[in-house]
Parts: structure tokens; sequence; C-alpha cells
């Protein structure tokens, strides 16, 4: 099948999808330096400045999760492609303010790659700098190093971008976002393929009736295919597998995202958050927050990623805090 995208030169992709996020969003967002998304209105330097960095091709993951109350930089590497370590030492020379950066980073080879070379880097140079990995992907299996991150990230953001701009430490920051990141688990199931936008070349193929519980970001095996369920079937199915890896009992707080791959469509996903809060409620598990949409992406991929995440007193209150970055508010 011929893809069929609006776009200029293939080469040209990601400067452009940057220059259209900053025009679209003067008021919050900036670009500095190589292909680094900054927020715009910063306080007073001094406080925690939170980092993150990734590959392009993902929208609005994950440059559209920097402003008040979230990220300070976003380093924004190729189409499916972690940036290089220059780029993200720069971004961590630009946030640096005094109080210290907390790099947040997703488990992709590429990127931890980059991150790792980075950290070594700024140690060098004496940048004070804490990373935290996510990686709560369950279709990893047992051993949390091997587990990719997904869509994951969002409350780590969340969290931490909240408790820097109340002004606590580096070392405070760093401890709430690891503690949410140890306390959340994502799966992701696909039923359609996207293609590369600079290639045009199909990720990976799914029959017609077939559904991939497990797959990656960017098209990575999953845990089995199987035929086709419907959205109840779907939903049992996943959730069930989260809760039994985190352990969940009756009476915890939950945060549930379901996240839209691309192309899964908002009538599908309320459906399917419908069934995952009843199947909580049956077990009497509260779903105490929760968040429906398209947070990170892979083109025109179809299917979503379900995350859970024990919350405590402060994590909600983190979560609840105001944001202002352009694909999350919270007034």
């Amino acid at each position: 099948m011929r893809m069929k995208k609006f776009i200029n030169r293939s080469e040209d992709l990601v400067s452009e999808l940057l220059e259209g996020l900053v025009l679209s969003h003067p008021e919050t967002l900036q670009l500095v330096g190589h292909n680094l998304i900054a927020r715009r209105n910063r306080k007073a330097r001094g406080k925690v400045e939170v980092v993150t960095l990734g590959g392009s091709g993902h929208e609005p993951g994950l440059s559209g999760f920097v402003g008040e109350g979230m990220l300070d930089v976003s380093v924004a590497g190729g189409i499916f492609a972690a940036p290089g370590a220059p780029s993200c030492l720069e971004a961590l020379r630009w946030a640096d303010g005094g109080a210290g950066v907390l790099l947040v980073v997703l488990n992709h080879a590429g990127d931890v790659l980059s991150a790792n070379i980075t950290m070594e880097m700024a140690r060098r140079e004496g940048l004070n700098v804490k990373m935290v990995l996510t990686h709560e992907d369950i279709s990893g299996g047992p051993n949390p190093e091997d587990r990719r991150g997904l869509v994951g990230f969002l409350p780590v953001y969340k969290v931490a971008g909240a408790a820097a701009e109340e002004g606590q430490s580096l070392e405070q920051c760093f401890a709430i976002a690891d503690r949410m990141e140890r306390n959340m688990r994502t799966l992701a199931v696909a039923v359609r393929t996207a293609t590369h936008p600079s290639t045009g070349q199909m990720i990976f193929e799914l029959g017609d009736d077939e559904m991939e519980i497990g797959m990656g970001q960017h098209g990575e095996a999953g845990t089995g295919r199987m035929k086709m369920k419907s959205a109840d079937e779907t939903a049992e199915i996943m959730l069930q597998m989260l809760l039994d890896d985190l352990k969940v009992k009756p009476g915890e707080e939950l945060l549930v995202l379901l996240n839209g791959a691309g192309a899964t469509t908002l009538m599908e996903l309320f459906i399917l958050f419908r069934r995952v809060h009843q199947v909580l409620e049956e077990k009497g598990i509260k779903l105490v927050r929760g968040k429906v949409g398209e947070f990170i992406t892979t083109q025109e991929q179809a299917g979503f990623q379900l995350l859970i995440a024990r919350l405590d007193p402060e994590l909600i209150r983190l979560w609840d805090a105001p944001s202002n970055a352009p694909y999350f508010t919270v007034k």
C-alpha cells in the first residue's frame, strides 16, 4: 500500500515538525540549540529542571509535554531514533540553573546509550544530574532491565515536574520520580501496522483477523499473536496481566491511562476504559485518576497502551498539581 502523508522532503521532517510545534504554542515553547524544545516561561533560576530525550515521529510525545509543572527541555532525535549525546549534553547545560537536573529516559537501547554517554560527559563537566529510567512494559519479562519504556513517561514527567515546580530538591524529585516509576505497569496491543514516514516501509505485518498483545512502541515483538478479540475481552486480558504483575490488592488506589497508538478512535478507547473501570470496581480496586487520549503514538499504527499505576497521597497531590504543557494541562 502506498504511503499517503502530508510531508515535504524526508530529510526535513524533524526540523519542520518541531518548528510547527513551537509556532502553534508560542506562549509555552521555544526552540533552542539543536532540536531542543524548551519551556518559554521559566521561573527564576534555582529550581530543579526536568529534561527528557527521545526519537521523533511519536507526537505529541515527548516534546508536547514541555511546560509549567512538567518538562523544561525535550531533546528530539530523528524519526524513531535517539538524539546524539552532544545534543543531550547541550540540553543539560542549558537547563542547569544551580539546583540540578533530572533526566528522564525511556528504556530503549538507543536512548539509553545516548543517555549513558551524556551522563558521563556531564559528570566530567561537574553538572549535577540524576537519571531516572522508565521501564514499565511488562511484556519484556520479569527482569525490569528488559522492560521497555512506554506511556509511563507521562506520570513520571507529571509528578517530578510538579515536585520541581514546588521547589523540592534534586534528591527529592528523583525519589518521587523513582517511586512513580516502580509503581506503574504498561501493556500494549496492536491490530494494524504503521509506515515509517521517511521511507514508506511498513514496520511489521499483522493478519486482518489478528492482534498482538505486548507489541513495542516501534513494532517490537510481543507476547504472542491471537485472533482479534472484542473490546471487553481485550481489556480484561490486559488488565489482569497488569494487576497480577503489580500485585494490586483490593482497596488500593490506581491511576489508569489509556493511550491510543495513532489510528485508534476515541470511540474505541472510551469503550475500553469503561470495561477497565467496571473490572476494577468488581475487584474492589479504586480507580481514582484516569486519562484517555493520544500521548505517544506511532504514526497510523492502530492499537493502544494500557497503564496502571499505584498511587499514594503525595503522588495524587502531585498528579493534581497545576501544569501547562501543550498536550497536558491541569488547572
